[in-house]
């Protein structure tokens, strides 16, 4: 039995992993949950976004299955998934975006993956005060980080049979941080003779992505931009209630929905768990589970297929239970 740490999240989280939990269940997958409370609330209530007993948990097990959690705008605490990401050197942020059967979408032949640098850029949270008009944020570029991201995109296309991997930069204007990024990747890419290497700059991949989204395949590029980017690519295939992702260090992952924890319908049993139950597959697959990953999948696509159960955000009227309980039919 493998264990795995799950955060429920805030806002619509508890409803979504509560889905989750039922379909892998279901699957009878090899997964046993180590559940905990993390994020605004647990911090409201002992000063602290995550426990030391969920550290425990994750340290041991090495897996986390992570509903959304809130992060205050502006002010208030740090990003939960920046602190897990860099506190276990997570990474590769992985986001696979492609159309799913039935879901309307402005194209119908989106097939990409997106490599996004999970620990440096300007993500790294250094701003500098100067005076009561002027703030100052660093970018941070290392030659480590951006040969490893680099190299597991590549890694990731020979081993999936991906025949494309595109660099998105800005090193037209950033010359020094950006152009290191873009070389590494053209040293890199000499390594892999039988895949095809390009860059764009990052506005130009941006129209592109929404003009020829058949133009990409693997792509990657640093922190800021793969955030950007990613949320684009989910508009391509019907919203962030579609988009999974997986955040892979060298020996802990963690895999969690890219949306947010939309307050706005929390508790209302309305929320799209989709996004989730496809990063639970996606770790089902890290969890050497394809099988039961696969017969996930393949319900959902049935479920959306058939178009008769859709949560509000795709236009249907179904709750997240009912949508729940057709997925779970179309398991049995």
């Amino acid at each position: 039995m493998k264990k795995v740490t799950l955060f429920k999240g805030d806002g619509i989280g508890p409803e979504i992993c509560a889905s989750v939990k039922k379909v892998i269940e279901a699957s009878q997958a090899d997964i046993e949950f180590e559940e905990f409370n993390v994020g605004e609330a647990e911090y409201n209530a002992h000063g602290a976004l995550i426990p030391q007993e969920a550290f425990d948990s994750i340290e041991k097990n090495h897996v986390i299955l992570k509903a959304p959690i809130t992060t205050p705008i502006g002010k208030g605490f740090r990003s939960c998934n920046v602190l897990l990401r860099e506190k276990y050197d997570l990474y590769a942020n992985i986001r696979p975006a492609k159309n799913l059967p039935n879901v309307k979408s402005p194209f119908d032949h989106v097939d990409m993956v997106i490599f996004r640098e999970n620990t440096e850029d300007l993500y790294v949270g250094k701003e500098e005060k100067i005076d009561e008009d002027t703030v100052y944020a660093t970018k941070i570029i290392t030659r480590k980080c951006s040969e490893r991201i680099i190299r597991a995109a590549f890694d990731y296309a020979l081993e999936n049979k991906r025949k494309k991997v595109s660099c998105i930069h800005k090193a037209n204007i950033l010359k020094m941080s950006d152009g290191l990024f873009l070389s590494v990747f053209q040293e890199i890419s000499k390594e892999y003779p039988n895949i095809e290497a390009d860059a764009y700059i990052v506005d130009n991949a941006c129209m592109q992505m929404v003009m020829h989204p058949e133009k990409f395949d693997v792509m990657v590029m640093p922190n800021l931009y793969g955030d950007i980017l990613s949320d684009l690519a989910s508009g391509l295939i019907g919203g962030l209630g579609f988009l999974p992702s997986a955040n892979i260090g060298k020996e802990i992952a963690m895999f969690e929905a890219v949306h947010g924890s939309a307050p706005d319908i929390a508790g209302q049993n309305k929320a799209n768990p989709t996004a989730l139950l496809l990063s639970a597959c996606m770790m089902l697959d890290y969890l050497d589970e394809h099988q039961k990953a696969e017969k996930i999948r393949e319900a959902i696509y049935k479920v959306l297929q058939e178009g008769k159960v859709r949560t509000q955000d795709c236009g249907g009227n179904a709750t997240t239970s009912e949508y729940t309980d057709a997925i779970l039919m179309a398991m049995s």
